[in-house]
């Protein structure tokens, strides 16, 4: 073999470069200033993960939880302070005599953030600040009955309006939809309860309109990941959501990142058929399929939760079983799926469902051996928006230069419950300075 063929297999097999950071593994370039660069960059990452994971911190700090040297970290520090996103904020005590330790933060002024949970009929809203705290929750009414470029208005007027009492800027709104989304096309699909949001022209028209990026998912999702970070499933890495309300939706998480396909269908059980005829599963478990199936039997219902009355009529008691089969059929396919610790069920059905909780576990882990524990989702209604929250915040960090294997766990060190955001309903919008 010649020597330049020689040359470029060595260079072919020779494993790749990687530098391991505290808990962060990077690959690097071989190339002499490329390498250079790359490691800069890659220690400008790791001491703003570093920071989002710890903030406030001190240098010192960073070093230590970062594994890597206090020159490395001070010349990270100073790029990130250059480039106005982390700003020294207040002086601790140090341990040690000698200079007092300074704490570093994100700037409070990088911008505001906007989670949207777009239902059928009501529309809830959180704003969030750049470091993960709730500024402002709205519930509005959906006026599902206009057309696609009034509603388009609509939405954008409704956030313009929300963002316009901030001093800092939108950096980013993401949008939950009660319908698949198709990642490639950026289409949204299955939207029964709002079909005018079916297609790519909604989402195009409302990137068009509002000043920021924005990002979607499927209600259900986004409603995990709010329960993830803040509910039910704060403890289960592991975990899946199962929404019962006029629709039926699901999510699954795994290592606290929700499953995802290109086409959206991961996670939509409600189109199992399981009913006499190939009928859904949806129609026997949601709210629409309640009322439906009542109907057809000759049974007056108000509403889907008179299902549920104590002491129910025999014809209603058929019902129910009925749905409790569907619901058995749900729980088992939504666990066998991911192997979760925590099922959460939420949604308006879900309310109804809370005395009998402990006797669905119990039927459940009559069909699995091991059954996950199924809660309630304790966001309420939330859920969805508060997710979308996070998920605009993820986003945020990622394009400031987050490591990807580190946006599971932020944002970190904020509380978010019921309590806190039903008092953000009721008090105008302040943006926290320092």
């Amino acid at each position: 073999m010649c020597r330049a063929c020689f040359q470029a297999v060595k260079t072919a097999i020779r494993p790749p470069r990687t530098r391991t950071c505290g808990t962060f593994r990077f690959r690097l370039s071989t190339k002499g200033s490329t390498m250079v660069q790359d490691t800069r960059e890659l220690n400008r990452s790791a001491v703003l993960t570093t920071l989002l994971l710890e903030r406030p911190a001190s240098r010192k700090k960073l070093a230590t939880a970062a594994g890597i040297s206090a020159a490395t970290v001070t010349r990270a520090v100073e790029q990130l302070i250059g480039e106005n996103l982390i700003t020294e904020t207040q002086e601790i005590v140090s341990e040690q005599r000698g200079r007092r330790a300074v704490q570093l933060d994100l700037r409070a002024d990088l911008g505001i953030v906007a989670g949207v949970d777009l239902g059928a009929s009501k529309t809830r809203i959180v704003i969030g600040h750049i470091h993960g705290t709730p500024l402002a929750v709205r519930e509005l009414a959906t006026p599902g009955t206009l057309d696609l470029p009034a509603l388009i208005d609509w939405f954008a007027g409704v956030i313009l309006d929300l963002s316009a009492g901030f001093a800092a800027p939108l950096r980013q709104v993401a949008l939950g939809v009660p319908g698949s989304l198709e990642i490639p096309e950026q289409r949204i699909s299955h939207a029964p309860n709002l079909p005018q949001i079916e297609g790519t022209e909604f989402l195009a028209a409302l990137r068009t309109a509002l000043p920021c990026a924005v990002v979607c998912d499927n209600d259900a999702n986004f409603a995990l990941l709010g329960e993830l970070h803040f509910g039910a499933a704060a403890h289960s890495p592991n975990a899946a959501l199962l929404s019962l309300g006029f629709g039926l939706g699901s999510a699954l998480a795994m290592d606290g990142r929700v499953l995802r396909g290109t086409r959206g269908l991961v996670g939509e059980f409600g189109q199992l058929p399981i009913g006499p005829m190939g009928a859904r599963l949806e129609h026997l478990v949601t709210g629409g399929g309640i009322l439906r199936q009542a109907e057809l039997a000759g049974i007056a219902l108000e509403s889907p939760a008179d299902l549920f009355v104590s002491d129910p009529a025999p014809r209603i008691a058929a019902l129910r079983q009925q749905f409790e089969q569907g619901l058995m059929v749900a729980l088992t396919a939504v666990s066998v799926s991911c192997d979760p610790d925590t099922v959460v069920l939420s949604g308006g059905l879900s309310r109804a469902l809370a005395p009998e909780l402990a006797r669905y576990q119990e039927l459940l882990g009559g069909h699995l051996r091991l059954a996950p524990r199924l809660e309630l989702a304790t966001l309420d209604d939330f859920s969805g928006a508060v997710g979308a929250m996070v998920s605009a915040l993820q986003h945020c960090y990622r394009d400031l230069g987050a490591l990807p294997e580190a946006l599971p766990r932020l944002p970190h060190g904020v509380h978010v419950d019921r309590a806190r955001l039903a008092a953000l309903k009721s008090v105008e919008p302040v943006v926290p300075v320092g």
